[in-house]
């Protein structure tokens, strides 16, 4: 056999020549290979997911047990609000009679050492502070002690009397008398 080379001729270098040798790779092997990584790394992706999402579960359970006492605490927080709201107005109500309540004192104070023994009170109102005494007394000498009281105490002022009366029907006679005057409290 003949053999004809019609190749040209290829001049070697000089020097020392390096050959990487290229591996036979079998493509079935390695896609083998890749496959069972992909496998893997999906299934341990997945397997983290499915912990992180039991981990949210319970935490979102926990936190809907957290959120069910807070609202029923601050359904008591209102509660709360509504009491101290209406202790409030009581106390601002008590604070209020007891700050008007000394003049009334007072008044009944000094009203009662100027009425003499034989003299009763039986109507006593105040409106725009003039104070209206109605009463019955034994004789016009205790209405006039009365009045004299009334002057005396320094706390009453513009003693006047509106009406005396005798009533001679009665077998003892009694004395009906309405006086009027202011109180400086």
């Amino acid at each position: 056999m003949i053999r004809i080379n019609l190749a040209p001729e290829q001049k070697r270098r000089r020097g020392v020549s390096f050959r990487l040798p290229l591996p036979s790779f079998n493509l079935g092997l390695l896609f083998g290979v890749l496959y069972v990584l992909a496998v893997v790394g999906i299934g341990a992706y997945w397997w983290s997911l499915s912990g992180e999402e039991t981990k949210l579960a319970g935490d979102v359970d926990r936190k809907s047990k957290e959120l069910a006492t807070l609202k029923t605490t601050l359904g008591q927080g209102s509660k709360v609000k509504d009491l101290v709201a209406e202790l409030r107005k009581r106390v601002d109500v008590v604070t209020q009679l007891t700050k008007n309540q000394a003049r009334p004192i007072a008044l009944v104070d000094v009203f009662a050492s100027a009425v003499p023994r034989d003299l009763w009170i039986t109507a006593l109102v105040e409106s725009n502070s003039v104070l209206r005494v109605s009463g019955t007394a034994f004789s016009t000498t205790a209405v006039y002690d009365f009045m004299a009281n009334l002057r005396s105490s320094g706390r009453f002022q513009d003693v006047d009397i509106v009406v005396s009366r005798r009533d001679l029907a009665r077998p003892t006679p009694l004395v009906t008398f309405e006086v009027t005057c202011r109180f400086e409290g």
